[in-house]
């Protein structure tokens, strides 16, 4: 399983490179809409040297074929042709992800709501598919059935794409993808902070804790 942080926020994208087997980044423009009014590519460059050689994905803005290329293009003349570009699939984005993959770029189709979206997503190509959990789950769509399709098709065509399930809302939609066969997720702070803080998680470290220190009278076991 790879796990990747759906944000911008370098504080917390520092913090949690640290804590978490980090496989990757994500954004989109609402994510950078939170951080105000930066200076974009610098920004993500930044990113890029706090992550090392862990994925990032950006993604394109543009409405029609052309202009999604021209802001593939863009991002990959400012952040490298590891990037991975984040495309909508629409009937628009998914003719830039063919065109894209004849290039050799890495895409990440994105704004998955259906199987049938998956499925000409997979045929086009992608590297990543990024269906929606928890919106999907808004509009009444069984997100976890969705996903499962998705991966059954990839194993039918021995297809090279992954899963990469977005939009989560708590801990247990992300196990829910994870049962289905999600190969990856992509999380916000606030969901991986959700998987630590379980009371009863810390109360066993203090009881270990009391029990270490009642027993031999010291904090640690350097001491």
């Amino acid at each position: 399983m790879k796990f990747m942080l759906d944000t911008l926020n370098l504080d917390q994208i520092s913090y949690y490179q640290a804590i978490l087997p980090l496989a990757g980044v994500t954004t989109n423009p609402s994510i950078i809409k939170k951080e105000g009014k930066i200076d974009l590519f610098h920004y993500l460059s930044e990113i890029k040297k706090v992550i090392g050689q862990a994925d990032l994905h950006v993604q394109v803005v543009g409405e029609t074929k052309d202009d999604i290329e021209q802001d593939a293009q863009t991002i990959i003349e400012q952040l490298g042709t590891e990037t991975f570009i984040k495309v909508p699939v629409t009937e628009a984005g998914l003719a830039t992800i063919k065109s894209l993959k004849k290039k050799g770029i890495r895409v990440t189709a994105t704004a998955i709501y259906t199987e049938f979206q998956g499925y000409l997503a997979i045929a086009a190509g992608a590297d990543y598919l990024a269906p929606y959990y928890n919106r999907m789950e808004n509009l009444n769509i069984n997100a976890a059935n969705v996903i499962h399709a998705l991966v059954e098709e990839i194993h039918r065509t021995s297809s090279k794409s992954e899963i990469l399930a977005a939009s989560f809302k708590n801990v247990g939609q992300v196990n829910q993808a994870c049962r289905k066969g999600a190969q990856a997720v992509t999380l916000s702070p606030s969901v991986f902070a959700q998987a630590f803080n379980m009371p009863a998680i810390q109360q066993a470290v203090n009881d270990f804790h009391n029990d270490w220190r009642d027993t031999f009278h010291t904090e640690n076991i350097h001491s």
